[in-house]
């Protein structure tokens, strides 16, 4: 959720600059919309329980591989918008300097829960099929 309000908010603050049209503007516009709706869209999936309905799809990789590069991204949106002498701009910054290490954050709890291969959501049930066998008394005829 904290991505979401980050996004949003650097996004906004983006927006509210002289140079939000500039390429460091629309950079930063761009990194953090897409971040914005692609977290809103998996807190959907998990809401809805989509994630456990399509268990074959690898869900923890590609939050894990998302998380990772929206690191990278973030880190180069808050340093060109540090160089921007611009009060929204550094307000951005700020934003994106946060998002940066609840991505970085979220990461690391992604890539461990790969490693101990863990699920996105719900439990795994495993079932076991037994056979028995019922010995019965022969059947006397009448």
């Amino acid at each position: 959720m904290s991505f979401q309000v980050c996004s949003l908010l650097g996004f906004i603050c983006i927006q509210f600059s002289w140079f939000n049209n500039a390429s460091k503007g629309s950079y930063f516009s761009w990194i953090s919309m897409i971040a914005f709706w692609f977290t809103g869209i998996l807190l959907g999936f998990y809401l809805f329980h989509i994630v456990e309905k399509f268990y074959k799809i690898p869900w923890l990789r590609i939050e894990f591989v998302f998380c990772s590069l929206w690191t990278l991204l973030y880190v180069i949106a808050a340093i060109l918008a540090v160089t921007v002498r611009d009060n929204p701009h550094s307000a951005a910054a700020f934003f994106a300097f946060v998002a940066t290490a609840a991505y970085a954050m979220d990461a690391f709890v992604k890539w461990r829960a790969v490693r101990a291969g863990g699920l996105a959501q719900g439990t795994r049930v495993v079932s076991k099929q037994t056979t028995s066998t019922v010995n019965t008394p022969p059947r006397e005829g009448y």
